[in-house]
């Protein structure tokens, strides 16, 4: 260790116990202050400052219990090794309750124990003014840290009543169709996105959307997506000026999957969109890499519809199929889920979780609330994903 950049103080009113010590820890590279009483040593604390004090216990004016208090008054973290003789060991025992780091016994034969005790008094002062540092660093990167947090949970509160804003009616009757939604966030935000709209007072638009990742990026995407399907929906009427409905989803998947890939994020989205005449009770549907499928209901038995494509917004050419479906006479409900509802059923095994959703809807009759306590969504506290349900039932 390199003694010179430390100033040490010794105070002792044996002359020659205190030029012993000055002159040997002066040899040993220390800057070495001294003084003859606890008054005078005082003042040179207070004037130097330095980073170690020997004192003697026993001075006649002020001993150096008084003395080790006043210093640490001045300065607590001031490490201060105490001196004293072998009949006052009552004493070594309060100034190490007052603070003192060390204690020695006079007379000091070895001068290298003095020494090794400065360097271990030293080392612990040190470690003890890294430890505050360290903790004062911490305190103030936590407060930090709690203020972005607060604004991230702000941004996210704002986001999530944006999310909650633009989300269609629900329930929302048209004719003799009702059609119904819930939407479970695992966070703040969402990356599930449901709409919904009766076109023309005959066809019954729907989709339901899952969008990869978690946080701001897919909610994002959803406020996005539900901006571009309306504006070629609602305003430019895409799915009922085109050719058949079919193409008019295609179409509109095709715009989509553009759009995303030109906007260089890395989300992409699974979804089932559709259509509904309901004057010829034919529905125009597309899967696009999305599970679980569309699940009729009818009579009580609840059947998966078939279909399959890629996920929109990862291939430039990719291309998808149109399904159509007569759907049957009288009361039923076409139900779509985000694949969170299967993280929250127990079977291990996907085509076993799939059953038992099939179950879970035969005995909701179709009803999104029945769906969400069989589930127990609510009950919940940290979802592994969100979860989204639509629902579209007959019911005349």
């Amino acid at each position: 260790m390199d003694n010179s950049h430390y100033k040490l103080l010794v105070i002792d009113d044996e002359i020659g116990v205190r030029q012993s010590l000055t002159a040997y820890l002066g040899d040993s590279g220390f800057q070495v202050y001294d003084a003859a009483d606890a008054a005078t040593g005082f003042a040179l604390f207070q004037q130097h400052l330095p980073d170690l004090v020997i004192t003697d216990l026993s001075m006649p004016d002020t001993d150096g219990l008084a003395l080790l208090q006043q210093i640490h008054e001045v300065l607590p973290s001031a490490p201060v090794i105490v001196i004293s003789g072998a009949g006052v060991m009552g004493d070594v025992v309060h100034a190490l309750r007052l603070g003192a780091t060390d204690y020695l016994i006079k007379p000091i034969v070895d001068m290298e124990v003095l020494v090794l005790a400065i360097h271990r008094s030293l080392e612990r002062c040190q470690l003890l003014v890294d430890n505050e540092r360290y903790r004062l660093e911490s305190e103030k990167a936590n407060t930090q840290l709690r203020r972005h947090v607060a604004a991230l949970e702000q941004d996210q509160r704002a986001g999530n009543f944006v999310q909650r804003s633009m989300s269609p009616v629900s329930p929302f009757t048209a004719g003799q169709y009702i059609c119904e939604h819930d939407l479970i966030p695992s966070l703040y935000l969402s990356g599930d996105c449901v709409d919904y709209a009766f076109i023309k007072q005959r066809y019954y638009a729907f989709y339901l959307a899952d969008v990869s990742g978690h946080g701001s990026a897919p909610a994002f995407v959803t406020i996005w997506l539900r901006n571009v399907v309306a504006q070629l929906v609602r305003l430019k009427q895409m799915l009922v000026n085109s050719d058949s409905l079919g193409d008019g989803l295609l179409n509109l998947l095709h715009v989509i999957n553009k759009q995303l890939i030109e906007m260089g994020i890395n989300n992409h989205l699974t979804i089932i969109i559709g259509v509904l005449d309901t004057e010829t009770e034919q529905l125009y549907y597309v899967v696009a890499g999305h599970l679980p499928l569309l699940v009729l209901l009818h009579e009580n038995k609840a059947v998966f519809l078939p279909g399959s494509g890629k996920p929109v917004g990862l291939f430039e050419k990719a291309k998808w199929e149109v399904s159509q479906v007569s759907l049957p006479e009288g009361k039923y409900s076409l139900l779509l889920f985000s694949d969170g509802i299967l993280e929250l059923i127990e079977e291990k095994e996907l085509i076993a979780k799939e059953d038992t959703l099939l179950t879970i809807v035969e005995e909701s009759y179709g009803h999104v609330d029945s769906i969400v306590n069989s589930v127990g969504v609510k009950d919940i506290e940290e979802l592994p994903d969100d979860v989204a349900i639509l629902s579209i039932r007959k019911v005349v």
